[in-house]
C-alpha cells in the first residue's frame, strides 16, 4: 500500500526584483526555488518561534527569581484557600 503524503501549497506574488535574487539565491544554494523559500521561510519561522519563547531578565531580575524560588514566601490567606480547595477538588 502506497503512504500518502499530505502537503499545503503557498503561493505569494513578488516583484522580479525579489524573484530574481530568490533565484539566484537558490542557484548558488543547489536547490530549487522552491525548496529554497520553504527552507528560508522555515528557519525564519523557528527563530521567532523560539526567540518569543525565551525568557529575558537583566541580573537583578534573575537575582531576584531564583533568591524567590530559593526562598519562597508563606502562601497568603487567599492562596493558601486556593491550595486547599484545589487539593479537595482532586479528591473526587
Amino acid at each position: 500500500m502506497k503512504a500518502e503524503t499530505k502537503t499545503a501549497r503557498v503561493s505569494a506574488r513578488i516583484s522580479p526584483n525579489v524573484y530574481n535574487t530568490l533565484t539566484e539565491a537558490s542557484e548558488i544554494t543547489g536547490s530549487t526555488l522552491n525548496q529554497f523559500i520553504v527552507h528560508a521561510a522555515l528557519e525564519k519561522a523557528q527563530a521567532i518561534i523560539e526567540n518569543e519563547n525565551k525568557i529575558r531578565l537583566n541580573k537583578q531580575s534573575a537575582r531576584h527569581l531564583f533568591e524567590l524560588i530559593e526562598n519562597p514566601p508563606k502562601a497568603n490567606p487567599k492562596l493558601a484557600q486556593a491550595m486547599k480547595q484545589y487539593k479537595q477538588d482532586l479528591k473526587i
